[in-house]
């Protein structure tokens, strides 16, 4: 069983999740399911066939869920500390063509969200960052081409 490493905060968002997928949806699919029965033959009712997916996405969802948490390797990023970059870092970067900058944390996978700052240390461009310091310039690949990023701070946030 591989371990998924991630922050304390990514742990307690899906933590967060599971809870309300187990405590709240479940309860209200269980209940949409009671009233479309009660609407008679159920070969024909589109409430209930409706229903019976929704119920069988969120317990897909609350298995998925479990299986990350019971597999989490939590770091705490308040504790790391140093001038290379590493899991948990937050980076600033400077992309060479554009002199426009970007601020990036390296998080596990299940917490990655490039909307607010968070990529996966599994992606290219925290791949290439890995084990690099501040002043370092670096060549990322990817899926839109070749980018390359001026490293100017790296964060213990």
């Amino acid at each position: 069983m591989e371990k998924l490493p991630m922050t304390a905060e990514g742990y307690a968002v899906l933590e967060a999740e599971l809870k309300h997928c187990q405590s709240v949806e479940r309860p209200r699919i269980i209940q949409q399911i009671t009233e479309a029965r009660s609407h008679g033959d159920l070969s024909e009712n589109a409430e209930y066939h409706a229903a019976k997916e929704q119920q069988s996405l969120n317990e897909g969802r609350i298995d998925e869920l479990q299986d990350k948490l019971a597999r989490a390797d939590i770091i705490d990023v308040s504790k790391l500390s140093g001038d290379t970059i590493k899991f948990g870092a937050t980076v600033t970067l400077i992309d060479e063509d554009t002199e426009e900058k970007k601020v990036w944390q390296i998080v596990g996978e299940p917490e990655a969200n490039a909307k607010i700052g968070k990529i996966s240390i599994t992606s290219p461009l925290a791949r290439a960052l890995i084990g690099k310091a501040k002043g370092a310039t670096v060549e990322v690949n990817a899926p839109g081409g070749a980018k390359a990023y001026e490293i100017k701070k790296v964060e213990w946030r």
